[in-house]
């Protein structure tokens, strides 16, 4: 008999672990849960998110409080009765009477190997931090912020053609590969969760637009990690010097290169990229997107936006 079961979830990568619960024959999904419809764009049109998109197609119950505390919707959860809840990016921490309402628990997917980075933006993080290797971990759910016991874990390791992007859609599919085998093993009794050690522990915050700034006296390899790490948002950025208002240059690919200078001082230019001088070596530019315009490689946006050696970046 199927596992009767409560999604909770938000982002893309919450959809990709949905699907693995829906394409298994193991579970029945009683109710999906995601976040209110929220403002975006220019416009502030209210948008669904991902996973209420993904649940209105495949005509599953859904439910939207605006906030897991509600009395009104911890009771219709309690009236479904689930054997357990999987939550995957859902966005908010669950109260402790959600958390023991499930016969088996609450299950959290989280995108890193946790101790480690711990938070909202894992998956960012690792990559700004220059680390080699991240994965997955299957997390039996406290009242803390993902400091509860882990059920099991999978590693992959961080290419230099990784973005936050490929490493995403990398650890949302290996999360919901993971997540119905631990589910399984767990119900099954074979998996026994073991307390995290905290000592360990490292926290990964909630990215911020500020952060995609880049300071040129930094190592080239910090800013390079920072290009990676910030695809598709806030997009790394800086401002090219001009008379009048500097402006914004986003940068969506870059190469670590070599040569040395005064920090954001462009070096060369040419039709394999902008070279700049960072505080230690130097980093090529290749895609760049001037604020309001469209993607481009460095030799097409120099055919409209002439640069040259001397000239800084800021």
């Amino acid at each position: 008999m199927a596992l009767r079961l409560v999604f909770m979830g938000t982002a893309e990568l919450s959809c990709r672990v949905l699907q693995a619960l829906i394409d298994s024959s193991e579970f029945d999904i009683a109710a999906v849960v995601t976040q209110p419809d929220r403002p975006k764009g220019r416009q502030l049109r209210l948008q669904p998110s991902p996973v209420k998109e993904l649940a209105l197609r495949l005509k599953l119950p859904l439910l939207q409080p605006e906030r897991a505390r509600d009395e009104k919707f911890q009771v219709a959860i309690e009236a479904i009765r689930p054997e357990l809840m999987a939550v995957a990016a859902y966005g908010q921490i669950l109260p402790q009477r959600l958390l023991d309402l499930p016969r088996f628990a609450c299950l959290n997917v989280h995108t890193s190997l946790l101790p480690k980075y711990r938070g909202a933006a894992p998956i960012q993080w690792a990559l700004l931090n220059d680390e080699r290797q991240t994965g997955i971990s299957i997390m039996k759910m406290d009242a803390g912020l993902d400091t509860g016991p882990i059920l099991d874990q999978a590693e992959t390791n961080i290419g230099p053609e990784d973005t936050s992007e490929t490493l995403h859609e990398r650890l949302a599919q290996m999360g919901g590969h993971l997540l119905c085998q631990t589910i399984s093993q767990y119900v099954a009794g074979i998996l026994k969760p073991r307390p995290q050690f905290s000592e360990a522990a490292t926290f990964a915050p909630r990215i911020k637009k500020e952060d995609g700034r880049l300071d040129w006296s930094q190592p080239a390899r910090a800013l390079w990690n920072r290009v990676r790490g910030l695809i598709p948002w806030p997009c790394a950025f800086t401002f090219i010097s001009t008379e009048g208002k500097p402006r914004l240059l986003k940068i969506w690919r870059a190469e670590l290169a070599e040569g040395s200078g005064v920090p954001g001082k462009i070096l060369q230019v040419d039709r394999s990229g902008i070279l700049v001088a960072c505080g230690n070596g130097a980093l090529r530019i290749l895609t760049v997107q001037q604020e309001g315009g469209r993607r481009l490689s460095v030799s097409d946006f120099m055919a409209g936006h002439p640069l040259g050696p001397g000239q800084h970046l800021t």
